[in-house]
């Protein structure tokens, strides 16, 4: 009888489970289950038809950094989900947003929390940022095998740090290569309005208020170009995820407030108002 069945029939934990070892759950895992992580799971034969998540934004301003996701996922031409949330927060002080391969972007997301979570628990403290932007970039080159057959996840991490006291982020490409952005970037199939609004938008020295008002003003930029990109929707009610980081810790932006945001954005934009310069100030 192995160990494992033995320890089974006992009751008792396997003997893996009680050994010192590494504070990466992730090394741990893949030494003893690598079948459960997801770049090591076979494919099917042919192709695959699976939901895709799209846009994510992410900017600075003073205090912290905001992070906001669009939530419609697209199969194709067709709309998947109008209700997807993309963008989770990682641990108390930093957040992530998912694009590509919508799925494996949720698992992986939710492996990244365990693997912050064990660290912990492990070591008693926080990993530093830049350590759990590494961690995170290791877990991505992990699944380079699903990403060279059309399975991508690209992420876009960001979080307060607690040594600097400032909000940082961080981009990676499919090989899980890690790049540290300023001031504001996007990721995802409208990213590229994104950026272009971000660009005019963004200004040091906005308050938190003023940047969740230009982060929505991305997504909507980036939806009015980008069919994979969905806007805030006030028939269904449905609303962008937005949350910021700051030394406080991950928060969420309620829907009443982002409803409010929405509609002085539409506002602004049919009289033609003042532009978002004016936020924050």
């Amino acid at each position: 009888m192995t160990s494992t069945a033995s320890s089974a029939a006992s009751g008792r934990l396997p003997h893996a489970f009680t050994t010192p070892g590494t504070s990466s759950f992730v090394e741990f895992l893949s030494g003893h289950a690598p079948e459960l992580l997801p770049g090591n799971r076979p494919l099917p034969a042919g192709e695959l038809a699976v939901p895709h998540a799209t846009t994510i934004v992410a900017l600075t301003f003073d205090g912290g950094v905001v992070m906001a996701g669009d939530r419609r996922a697209t199969m194709g031409s067709m709309i998947a989900s109008r209700h997807i949330e993309k963008v989770f927060p990682a641990d108390e002080f930093s957040a992530v947003g998912i694009a590509g391969t919508a799925g494996l972007a949720i698992e992986l997301v939710r492996l990244f929390q365990l693997e912050l979570e064990h660290y912990e628990k492990i070591e008693g403290s926080l990993l530093s940022l830049d350590g759990k932007a590494n961690r995170l970039a290791t877990m991505i080159r992990g699944n380079l095998g699903l990403a060279m057959q059309g399975l991508a996840v690209v992420p876009l991490f960001g979080g307060y740090d607690l040594d600097r006291g400032v909000g940082r982020m961080f981009s990676y490409d499919v090989t899980g290569g890690r790049y540290e952005e300023q001031d504001h970037h996007a990721v995802g199939s409208g990213s590229v309005f994104a950026r272009g609004s971000l660009k005019k938008r963004w200004r040091p020295g906005l308050d938190a208020a003023g940047a969740v008002r230009v982060a929505v003003e991305a997504l909507v930029d980036a939806a009015d170009d980008d069919s994979a990109t969905g806007g805030p929707d006030r028939v269904r009610r449905i609303w962008p995820v937005v949350a910021t980081v700051t030394e406080s810790g991950y928060l969420r932006v309620p829907d009443d407030d982002l409803e409010a945001v929405a509609e002085a954005i539409e506002t602004e934009r049919r009289v033609g108002g003042a532009g978002a310069g004016e936020v924050g100030r």
